[in-house]
């Protein structure tokens, strides 16, 4: 039976199981060295206090996780965000990915975010039919962007938008100021049974 719920400290060591191979073995991620969970504890509660992180669970299992995050730290992109989602390689293929970006960006259109927004490192054709079928469009590529495993890489970029551009947009919320509320609870409740629906 799947679940999908907000990340605790609890899930810190299987998602960071998740994301080595990641690190280690593409260049999905342009990190290079794997944190210590300590260090990646610190990481989830820093992007915690204002953004989602979602995990979905198979009883006791992480299956997959996706969260997001700032897309740049000055006042006037505050309204846009960005997205990640890994799966566990046993989890592939089961609708888990799309369940978890549907909830985390219900979650963010509840928050009062206006733009998400998804860098992939190129190529890699299954991310971007995954975000074009989910309804992003592509933006534009930064070309050699980032060096791993002895070669250059670009990453592509792709846009969804969240909610009508509104001419004096407040500031989103935290995710703790929406964590109780029955809409937040609805959107875990509908991904959580559309997936074990599927399953």
């Amino acid at each position: 039976m799947f679940a999908i719920r907000l990340a605790t400290s609890e899930d810190c060591s299987q998602i960071l199981g998740i994301y080595k191979p990641v690190i280690l073995e593409t260049a999905t991620s342009f990190e290079y060295d794997v944190p210590t969970e300590e260090l990646f504890q610190a990481r989830m509660d820093k992007i915690q206090r204002q953004f989602p992180w979602l995990v979905c669970t198979d009883h006791q299992t992480v299956a997959g996780y996706a969260y997001a995050g700032p897309h740049r730290s000055r006042r006037a992109y505050q309204w846009s965000t960005e997205l990640s989602v890994y799966m566990h390689h046993q989890y592939q293929r089961k609708g888990i990915a799309t369940a978890l970006y549907r909830a985390l960006i219900a979650a963010l259109t509840l928050q009062g975010y206006y733009t998400a927004l998804a860098g992939i490192s190129l190529p890699n054709p299954a991310s971007i039919q995954f975000h074009e079928t989910l309804g992003f469009s592509h933006l534009g590529v930064y070309e050699n962007i980032g060096f791993k495993f002895g070669r250059w890489h670009s990453v592509g970029w792709w846009q969804y938008p969240l909610r009508s551009y509104e001419p004096t947009p407040t500031d989103p919320a935290s995710i703790a100021t929406i964590e109780k509320t029955s809409e937040f609870s609805s959107v875990l409740e509908t991904a959580t049974n559309t997936l074990n629906h599927r399953k």
